[in-house]
Order: structure tokens, then C-alpha cells, then sequence
């Protein structure tokens, strides 16, 4: 049965980004707005992200002729409404209650991809029900064989069609933010945090409502209550972040869906990935939250999409935060783009209806991009490249 188009509908009291977090800062507790907005160590990186990508720019075309812009776009055998996604976020239900089922529910409604992270706060079986198997999920790869295994067994079983296997997360990433804030799952809470959640009762009601967040796809392998410490020395023993083709190997023989890598950040890492038979990687640095010394993923993205774009789907996430941006990543050479933080400032900023308002908005923004510049279908966007 075709999927009904969903209605484009904009709260015009937030008609951008910028006003979704503003918003957002005055709903949630503190500690939770540092952890959705900083970077790492002094947050170098995430500033990177988002200003290098807006050098990018586009060159409008006002006397071609034009017929209409399309903004859908065919990933892995799937025909999307728009070329962009939702980003795996961890700890989402710690930054506004039951926001990983309103996200996915808004995107299996507007026909994008949504991917659980493994460390987010809904089950892999949850977001499937929600999306009816369209889900994708992305995997932090265990240390033990039997915990992978099962994981992986349960994205089948949940009809996923895409598994991403997180590649930027060798260690931990330095948050001093949240090292202050004693981060915890559940918020560990001090007198500090208290008084913060006692400021913030909208997100306080929403918590009783639905209860305190946990890492749900992960509860059958983990002790309960770990604070930051303990969280860090957890996923140490029980994940191992640091990928090679020893690792890899044995998933891409296991799965039998299209496989993606996420955090690929240099031309010879790319090149890997297509060795070992991989369908896809996605560009990205984590969102500037790992290193502070790297890139931003504007610049390996025009590299690898010029070496590789032919031989393997080149996607990229981290820095983007509107319609503009999209475009921009797009016209540099990525075939799709992924919005992380976004998605969160309008979840958190306008519940329920976050996740609905923040797609329609970088529809809205986006489709306004290809009109002005005389881009009528999504893969043209590199001629418009100045």
C-alpha cells in the first residue's frame, strides 16, 4: 500500500532552527541541554562543523527554464520523501521524554529514515513497531561476539533494513559539561540538578509520565544505575568502539541488509569500507563530541565523494542544523545528509509535535533552496556548486 504524503504544517512561532533551541534551552534542565548541545574538550570542533559548512556556496540559475523541484530521493531500494534523515542521538529520552518514539512516529509519517542508536532511550523493537520495520539501527560494536550477535539478531528479526556500525567512538568522549553535571541515566540527582528539573516542570511531568529513561535496547546486558564514570567504564568493557576488518567481517557476513558505516573521516578509511563489501558510510565526526583537533566534516566529505562517490552511497552528518545546510552537504557531494541535534531542539522545544514541525520546516527550507536556484531534481545540486 503507497504510503498518504504527509502534510507540510510549520508552528509559525518557531519558523527556524535558532528559535527551536532557544526554545528548547527554556524547557529542559540544564544538564540535559549541555549534554544535547556541547561539543568535546573546548568545543573547537563543534563550531568548525557548522561554520565551515556555510562557506559552501551555490551558484541560482534565474533564466533556465524550470519545471518543478523533487526533492525525492531513492536510497537503497527505498524512494525518500526528502534527502535527509534523523541521526542516531544517545540518551534521547533524557533530553525530552519519550522523543525517540515522536521521532520516529514523524518520520515514517513524512517517509525518512530514522536510525535508533544503540544507546538511545526506545528499543529496537519499539521503534520498529512505530515504523513498521523501516527503522535503521546503528550498532556500537560489542567487545563480546554473543552480545553482537544478539544485537544483530534482533534488527533482523525487527526488519531493519540499513545496520550502521558506529566507527568514531574509539573512547569515550572528554565532556566537561557533563563531567560537572554528574550525568548519569537516570540524571543523578544533586542538589544542583534538582533544583534545575524543579525549574523546568513541563519536562518534569513528561518524566513521571513516561517514566525515568533508560538504555533500553541494551537493558538485557547492563547493570543498572551508572553514573558518568561508570557509564564510561561500562561501554569500555562491554563495546569496543575501535573498528578493523576483523571486526567488520564477520557483521557483513552476518547481515544480510544494506551495511553502513558512520564516522569515516578520511579517504583511506573510505576505501576500506568499500573492500570489505560495504554499501554505504556516512561522513561525520560525531558531531564535533570526540575530537577537538579534527576536521570538520564539510572538508573529507568533497574528498571522498570526488574519489568514491561512484563505488559506494556517500552520506554525510555533523554540523548541519537547516535547509540550507542540507543543501550545501548535498551540492558538495553527499547523496543524503542526517540532522542530529536539530531534530532534538524541536522535540524538545514543542514535544508531540517536535519531530513533525522540524521535518516540515527542512522540507520547507530545503524546497525553497532548489526553487531559487533552479534545481529541479536533488542529484543536480552539485552544478550548483560555486
Amino acid at each position: 500500500m503507497q504510503q498518504k504524503k504527509k502534510e507540510i504544517k510549520i508552528n509559525t512561532k518557531y519558523p527556524s532552527v535558532t528559535d527551536l533551541r532557544n526554545r528548547a534551552k527554556e524547557r529542559i534542565p540544564k544538564f540535559a541541554f549541555e549534554y544535547l548541545d556541547g561539543g568535546c574538550n573546548e568545543d573547537v570542533n563543534l563550531h568548525k562543523n557548522t561554520s565551515e559548512i556555510r562557506e559552501v556556496e551555490l551558484l541560482p540559475y534565474y533564466l533556465s527554464k524550470h519545471t518543478g523541484s523533487s526533492m525525492k530521493t531513492e536510497l537503497f531500494g527505498h524512494t525518500y520523501d526528502a534527502p535527509f534523515g534523523i541521526a542516531p542521538v544517545g540518551l534521547q529520552g533524557l533530553m525530552w521524554p519519550n522523543s525517540p518514539e515522536i521521532l520516529a512516529k514523524a518520520a515514517f509519517e513524512h517517509n525518512i529514515p530514522f536510525i535508533l542508536s544503540t544507546v538511545s532511550t526506545s528499543s529496537i523493537e519499539r521503534i520498529s513497531e512505530i515504523t513498521e520495520g523501516k527503522a535503521w539501527f546503528q550498532l556500537y560494536h560489542p567487545t563480546e561476539d554473543s552480545v553482537r550477535d544478539d544485537i544483530i539478531k534482533r534488527a533482523e528479526a525487527a526488519e531493519c533494513p540499513v545496520l550502521v556500525i558506529l566507527a568514531d567512538v574509539p573512547t569515550f568522549g572528554f565532556r566537561p559539561r557533563d563531567i560537572r553535571n554528574g550525568l548519569a541515566m537516570p540524571p543523578k540527582m544533586s542538589v544542583k540538578n534538582i533544583l534545575q528539573v524543579l525549574g523546568r516542570p513541563s519536562w518534569a511531568m513528561n518524566t513521571l509520565k513516561y517514566g525515568q529513561p533508560n538504555f533500553e535496547t541494551l537493558r538485557p546486558y547492563m547493570p543498572k544505575g551508572l553514573d558518568l564514570a561508570q557509564l564510561g567504564k561500562f561501554m569500555d568493557q562491554t563495546f569496543t568502539g575501535r573498528l578493523n576488518e576483523e571486526k567488520i567481517k564477520p557483521i557483513r557476513d552476518m547481515w544480510k541488509g544494506k551495511l553502513v558505516i558512520k564516522g569515516v573521516a578520511n579517504e583511506a578509511d573510505a576505501e576500506r569500507c568499500i573492500k570489505l563489501g560495504l554499501d554505504g558510510i556516512i561522513v561525520s565526526n560525531h558531531g564535533g563530541r570526540q575530537l577537538d583537533a579534527g576536521e570538520s566534516t564539510i572538508k573529507p566529505l568533497v574528498r571522498i565523494a570526488e574519489k568514491y562517490g561512484d563505488q559506494i552511497k556517500v552520506m554525510m552528518d555533523s554540523g548541519l542544523r537547516g535547509g540550507p545546510d542540507i543543501a550545501r552537504t548535498l551540492a558538495s557531494g553527499a547523496e543524503f545528509a542526517f540532522l542530529g541535534r536539530s531534530f532534538m531542539y524541536g522535540v524538545a522545544a514543542l514535544g508531540k509535535e517536535g519531530g513533525d514541525h522540524t521535518i516540515s520546516l527542512l522540507k520547507t527550507e530545503l524546497q525553497q533552496v532548489m526553487e531559487q536556484i533552479c534545481c529541479e531534481e536533488v542529484k543536480d545540486f552539485p552544478n550548483h556548486l560555486i
